[in-house]
């Protein structure tokens, strides 16, 4: 891990991280952040969060053609579920994750980190109709 420093915007980045549920976006830390410092920068929001993934403080669920969203890392049993339709993330606590068997990754390879990602319906989406596709 890297040292860095302790500063008001560290501080309050971190906060609505640790006190939000909902994976947000930096667009949306930006703006809870602002409510505490109001001349805060979206570039200082996104080097912050940077510096806080590269410590492990947090981590990037990531999706294809969305923006990057953030999580406060909690602790290692924790894991997500993704709505295909809405794009709610949902956290899940996992505490035995089975093991790989060695001959399943590449010679010489050492896991660090796992994550999991359940990708489904949230009991909300599961009745809409699948949206059409072009031309009705």
């Amino acid at each position: 891990m890297t040292m860095v420093r302790n500063t008001r915007q560290r501080q309050a980045v971190l906060e609505v991280l640790r006190t939000t549920r909902t994976h947000p976006d930096a667009a949306w830390i930006h703006q809870a952040v602002r409510q505490a410092l109001p001349s805060i920068s979206l570039g200082t929001v996104y080097r912050t969060l940077d510096a806080l993934v590269r410590d492990g403080v947090a981590v990037t669920i990531e999706r294809a053609g969305q923006a990057t969203r953030y999580d406060f890392r909690r602790d290692d049993h924790h894991h997500h579920a993704v709505c295909r339709r809405c794009g709610a993330i949902f956290d899940i606590e996992v505490r035995d994750v089975p093991q790989l068997p060695r001959s399943a990754l590449p010679g010489g390879f050492q896991v660090a980190d796992v994550r999991l990602e359940f990708h489904g319906f949230c009991l909300a989406c599961q009745d809409k109709p699948e949206p059409s596709g072009p031309g009705g």
